[in-house]
């Protein structure tokens, strides 16, 4: 529904990204909020006091949060909502994030790659500069793998079938591009010497 963007004053208010349609319902004064990290799966309870619109941004004061130091703690915590409570999507290019997630990802036909499994959604990050998908590599020895959830790079994504289509931009799946050459020379054990 939100995500917590950063402290407001020294009373203890923070301001809200909304990602909801629905904000004066979600962030009513009453409402409990349930909270987490990203990529924490505790969840906590925040009961919301007051909440105003400020500049264009929505402040929340929470139960329990009366200082700029507790409210600072807070900054990026997602508010989120169960999704057995959700409706159904009615745009065919909305997606929650739990309908994303345990998708297997893979190159688009057509590329002489096309086909290859690239690896499964783990979780959906918000971030500033906008979505993306963070990925269980396939066959990688890396831990994660980042992917823009934009049209251009992801230009197909079937629920039904469980797939999501990339079409990645050069460098995107190798982990040295744009690496200084020395870097990724030392890395591979054929550094300068």
């Amino acid at each position: 529904m939100g995500r917590v963007a950063k402290s407001h004053g020294i009373k203890g208010e923070v301001v809200v990204e909304v990602r909801t349609d629905e904000p004066e319902e979600r962030f009513a004064v009453g409402a409990v909020l349930r909270g987490r990290k990203p990529r924490e799966k505790n969840l906590q309870n925040y009961t919301v006091e007051a909440a105003r619109e400020h500049s264009g941004r929505l402040l929340l004061r929470l139960s329990g949060v009366v200082d700029r130091t507790t409210a600072d703690a807070l900054r990026g915590t997602l508010f989120v909502v169960d999704s057995d409570d959700l409706p159904p999507s009615g745009d065919p290019d909305e997606f929650y994030d739990h309908e994303l997630e345990g998708l297997t990802v893979r190159i688009v036909e057509g590329r002489p790659d096309g086909g290859t499994v690239v690896g499964t959604v783990r979780e959906v990050l918000h971030t500033a500069a906008g979505e993306l998908l963070s990925l269980n590599p396939a066959d990688d020895d890396r831990s994660e793998l980042l992917i823009p959830f934009v049209t251009e790079i992801v230009p197909t994504v079937s629920i039904a079938d469980g797939v999501i289509e990339i079409d990645p931009p050069e460098g995107l799946l190798d982990p040295d591009f744009g690496e200084p050459p020395s870097k990724a020379s030392q890395r591979d054990g054929k550094g300068d010497r």
